[in-house]
């Protein structure tokens, strides 16, 4: 294809048509209950997904900024923000930082977001911001950090409420993923959120699914812990994975050591479960896309 000259600076501008931007895979771990799971799953399905060469983006839209403090960024290095990408005052990729995980990066949070929903009640693109973000992150992939890549997959860590940050989430992700505490009232947040998404779906993202269910907090030796499963089981059906993350102390200590249980200790039996539920997201992973093509 033929190069044609820019009329004032007299440089020569390529007519040859630009290659389509990738999309990453966009997954909310999401459920208005706090304490059942979301960053940690959020961080280490993020590093399972790494560790099988996919460049993943954990977007933290937590004010507490915990899946941040979670992979060991100090709240100083927190300097562009996901407040920052949703006022619309920086990009995704501005505010993505490194982990100690190759190919795993964070966009961190700060206490600003937990003002952003007045801030943004009159934008009439309030519901949106992420979204575009998102659908922005591949396009300056060559300008970052003088290195070239797109990201294929994308986190989101949602606060533990049914605000507006949320509904951003929802309305940028193509699925939702959902932690669930085997606790008494597992059930009735379950159905709270349930709403929630299909609202979203008539409204935002007509494209919405729930991806699946994930149990957490298991102790066998609770009975509670065994009948909250059987009723998850009964309620959701197949999107109900088959992994159960349990009760496990490796797992509460690792992020105080700012490190994914992964990497704070492989051989725990929170580990090897994270893995388990990798391998069986990653595997839905390859049955949508196979039942798209058909």
């Amino acid at each position: 294809m033929s190069d044609i000259r820019h009329e004032e600076s007299g440089e020569a501008v390529s007519l040859a048509p630009r290659a389509p931007v990738a999309v990453p895979r966009v997954l909310a771990l999401a459920n208005q209950k706090g304490g059942v799971g979301k960053t940690t799953t959020a961080i280490n399905l993020g590093t399972a997904l790494a560790a099988i060469g996919e460049t993943v983006l954990i977007i933290d839209l937590d004010p507490q900024g915990n899946a941040s403090t979670g992979l060991g960024i100090e709240r100083r290095d927190r300097r562009i923000s996901t407040y920052d990408v949703m006022c619309g005052e920086a990009s995704l990729r501005q505010a993505a930082l490194p982990t100690a995980v190759p190919r795993l990066h964070i966009a961190p949070s700060t206490m600003d977001l937990s003002g952003l929903e007045l801030e943004l009640a009159t934008a009439r693109d309030r519901a949106y911001r992420l979204r575009d973000a998102v659908r922005r992150l591949n396009m300056d992939s060559s300008h970052y950090r003088n290195e070239s890549f797109d990201f294929t997959y994308v986190l989101i860590d949602c606060p533990p409420s049914l605000n507006l940050i949320t509904v951003n989430a929802m309305a940028a992700a193509n699925a939702i993923l959902v932690p669930l505490q085997c606790e008494f009232f597992a059930l009735e947040g379950l159905s709270q959120l349930l709403k929630t998404v299909e609202q979203v779906r008539q409204t935002l993202n007509p494209g919405l699914s729930i991806h699946g269910v994930v149990l957490t907090m298991f102790d066998a030796r609770n009975n509670l812990s065994n009948q909250v499963v059987e009723d998850v089981r009964q309620f959701m059906g197949e999107k109900v994975y088959e992994t159960i993350i349990p009760r496990n102390v490796r797992v509460s200590e690792a992020p105080s050591y700012g490190k994914p249980v992964l990497l704070y200790d492989l051989k725990c039996v929170g580990s090897q479960a994270y893995l388990r539920l990798a391998s069986e997201i990653i595997q839905r992973e390859r049955n949508l896309r196979a039942a798209a093509t058909v």
